[in-house]
Parts: structure tokens; C-alpha cells; sequence
């Protein structure tokens, strides 16, 4: 199954169950935003095509924003939880094991920019998860660690969502 598939799976029953559409986004943006399950599937694509259905079917934008949120938010939460707990033995579990370089960046990046990096990190792929486990390896205060990943969650969810859902508006 390519990510083509699932893409037009998750949208088709997004578009067929609308009543879903902030727990499917909660679920999609919790695995995009968790440490190792974002490697295996980048859901950002999927989450711009439900973007669109959002619109299309008249979901109230807010619902679905505020179920991506979430998902995003707890998906961060957890991954620094296991960044305290397991330190750099987390580096080591597949596929972390094999992106040496991307923990490499990730690691000087935090230590650069501290809870900016939590922030801006999840506007870029990879990093989305695997900074929150490096905060969480390094000790960053869960306070600091927390408002950053909040913060970041609404601003990110909505910068996926706003653009489907508004061009679906000039286009349906």
C-alpha cells in the first residue's frame, strides 16, 4: 500500500464521516508529531487533503483545527516523556538507529536555539518529532518545553488545515 492509498483512504472517509474529522486529524497529527512513527509516516500530506474535505463538507474549521491540535500537542508531549526517560537509549530504537545525521542536526539545533527549536522545529519534517525527544534527553523544564510545544501546535495546525480549507472555499 503506497501513501497515494492511504491518502485517498483517509480523505474518502473523512469525506463519507465528517462527524470524525477532529479524531482522524487528532490521530494523524499525534503520529506526524510522535518520535519514530513520523519517520515511518509522514501524514503531512494527508493532513493537507483533509484540509480540503474540511471545507468541502462543511466541517467547522475550529473542530477540526482544535482535533489537530490535540493530536499534535500529545504527540510532542509523549515524545519528550521519552526522551527523559530514556535518554540517548532512545537513539538507538528503529528508524532514530538510522538517521545518525538527523539526530546530529537536531542535537546542535536545540542546543542553538533551546525551546525556539522546539517551536520552529515542527514546521520542518523530521524534526517535528525528533526535537521534543532531544528536549527530553537534554532536561529542558517541562513548564518551557510544554508552552513551546502548545504554542507551536496551534500555529502549525492551522498553517496545514487553513490552506485547503480556504481554497476549497473559492473552489466548491
Amino acid at each position: 500500500m503506497n501513501l497515494e492509498t492511504i491518502t485517498n483512504s483517509v480523505v474518502d472517509f473523512v469525506r463519507a464521516n465528517h462527524e470524525f474529522a477532529p479524531i482522524v486529524l487528532a490521530l494523524l497529527t499525534f503520529g506526524e508529531s510522535l518520535a519514530f512513527v513520523s519517520l515511518v509516516v509522514p501524514a503531512a500530506t494527508i493532513l493537507i487533503g483533509v484540509g480540503f474535505v474540511v471545507a468541502a463538507a462543511e466541517i467547522p474549521f475550529w473542530q477540526a483545527w482544535l482535533g489537530a491540535v490535540c493530536g499534535g500537542v500529545l504527540g510532542g508531549a509523549i515524545s519528550f516523556a521519552i526522551g527523559r526517560r530514556y535518554k540517548a537509549a532512545a537513539y538507538a530504537v528503529w528508524p532514530l538507529s538510522r538517521n545518525a545525521r538527523l539526530i546530529e542536526r537536531g542535537e546542535r539545533f536545540f542546543q542553538r536555539f533551546g525551546p525556539w527549536a522546539v517551536f520552529f522545529g515542527r514546521f520542518f519534517g523530521p524534526t517535528r518529532a525528533v526535537l521534543p525527544l532531544i528536549a527530553g534527553i537534554f532536561l529542558m523544564p517541562a513548564v518551557l518545553f510544554q508552552s513551546a510545544n502548545m504554542a507551536s501546535a496551534f500555529v502549525w495546525a492551522f498553517i496545514v488545515l487553513a490552506p485547503g480549507a480556504g481554497l476549497a472555499k473559492f473552489l466548491f
